[in-house]
């Protein structure tokens, strides 16, 4: 079945031909970085923007400009798009994968992503590892990849009752190679988890910079905002289309983090409001340190 070596060393093995269907800043980096370590032969980029294959083809980060009929050339398979564009997507690969070929994706939401794979590819399934690299940046495109974006970062990989031991293990050895610890969690887990400290945060983000939008004197306040404004935030910037297929592939997730937001919004604001001192200080303080033992905390 294998066209890999047996060594478990991440370093010891070699994918002949990467496909990255999406070659922005998560695909892209993906490919620099394996290409930087050795690991892949010959990536193909793959994308409904032909501009942006071009670009990603004059800075290296493919070696070809590829149609889904290449794919029958792929060891491993790369999907690096918005949720939105997983089903078809997946509908252009199947009749090319080849059986020995690796088919993984980079969502921030996995089980939408599991259930379009298994309407999708069938009987196949088994070929499709879920995976989801904790990194990226408020940037886009392929001008924004990075060779060194994925080291000392985690990856999340959700495997299937489907897959093979020795895929799972060669998507392992994959993200190893880029300098990431690689960790294994079912769908679900996943999918609250990172409701919670990824996809909330940037909906908050993105919330108050709307905010402003009709805000009185919303130039002015802008005009004076400085680093906790620009930290606070930064992620609001990021790609539109992404986050909103994230948000609405993990909807159920989100809306259980919004009614608890409001939840602790509510007592915040009647401390404020009762003038409690004492126990509005004790409130930061609890903010406080547990922002101090996350940062403090081993990875």
């Amino acid at each position: 079945m294998s066209r890999y070596p047996a060594d478990t060393d991440a370093q010891a093995f070699r994918i002949p031909v990467l496909a990255v269907v999406g070659v922005g800043l998560i695909g892209g980096s993906l490919a620099l970085s394996l290409k930087r370590h050795g690991v892949a032969g010959e990536v193909l980029g793959l994308s409904h923007d032909p501009v942006s294959l071009q670009k990603a083809l004059e800075l290296g980060i493919i070696d070809r400009v590829a149609d889904f009929e290449d794919i029958v050339q792929a060891d491993v398979v790369v999907v690096a798009t918005p949720v939105s564009a997983v089903e078809a997507v997946f509908k252009a690969i199947v009749p090319f994968l080849q059986p020995h070929a690796l088919l993984t994706d980079v969502c921030s939401t996995k089980q939408q992503v599991i259930a379009v794979a298994r309407r999708v590819l069938g009987k196949r399934i088994g070929q499709f590892v879920p995976g989801h690299p904790i990194a990226g940046a408020e940037t886009s495109g392929p001008q924004a990849a990075q060779a060194f974006l994925y080291e000392q970062k985690q990856v999340i990989l959700t495997p299937l009752p489907e897959n093979h031991p020795e895929q799972t293990d060669l998507l392992t050895r994959l993200w190893e190679a880029c300098g990431s610890t690689v960790c294994i969690q079912d769908a679900a887990t996943h999918d609250r988890i990172f409701a919670s400290v990824s996809h909330m945060p940037h909906f908050l983000s993105a919330l108050y910079m709307y905010s402003l939008l009709d805000a009185d004197q919303a130039d002015l306040k802008l005009k004076y905002a400085g680093s906790g404004f620009r930290d606070f935030t930064r992620i609001a910037a990021g790609a539109p289309i992404m986050w909103r297929d994230i948000f609405s592939s993990n909807r159920d997730c989100m809306l259980e983090e919004i009614t608890r937001f409001q939840r602790c919004l509510e007592q915040a604001r009647q401390l404020l409001e009762s003038n409690n001192t004492e126990a509005f200080e004790a409130w930061l303080t609890a903010a406080a340190q547990a922002r101090r033992d996350w940062e403090n905390s081993p990875t």
